[in-house]
């Protein structure tokens, strides 16, 4: 029999809301079975687990959930793999360049910060000097 999940049971290994599940299966990153009355109880597979791991760790570095939901099911379909991959590939060429450019942002925040902490501490030097 393969595995299944319940939405506590995901909930819980990944440290999640159920709303968050529910949120995920309405973007269609998750299709769990519906069983009980009106289909209220959701049972999840292995492969939901599977997708929503790669969907968490997607969000890690900063993909959207369209583009993470695109990639995956990228891999789930059958498929050329150079497709997929290239893909992938500009996908993360993209988001590199983003984070690139707000780090480039943050350094010159940064740098705009140290001169103006550097001038302060130099006029309150003078400032006691001067007492």
């Amino acid at each position: 029999m393969a595995t299944s999940y319940t939405i506590s049971d995901l909930a819980k290994e990944f440290d999640l809301t159920t709303r968050a599940i529910r949120f995920y299966e309405d973007m269609g990153l998750l299709q769990p079975e519906r069983t009980g009355p009106g289909g209220r109880n959701r049972i999840y597979s292995a492969r939901d687990r599977a997708r929503l791991r790669l969907t968490l760790r997607a969000k890690r570095i900063g993909l959207s959930l369209t583009e993470a939901k695109e990639i995956i099911d990228l891999y789930d379909s059958p498929r050329d793999t150079g497709v997929q991959l290239r893909r992938f590939l500009d996908v993360l060429g993209a988001h590199r360049k983003q984070i690139e450019e707000q780090m480039a942002e943050l350094q010159a925040n940064l740098q705009e910060v140290l001169e103006h902490e550097k001038e302060a501490r130099s006029l309150l030097h003078k400032l006691e000097k001067k007492k």
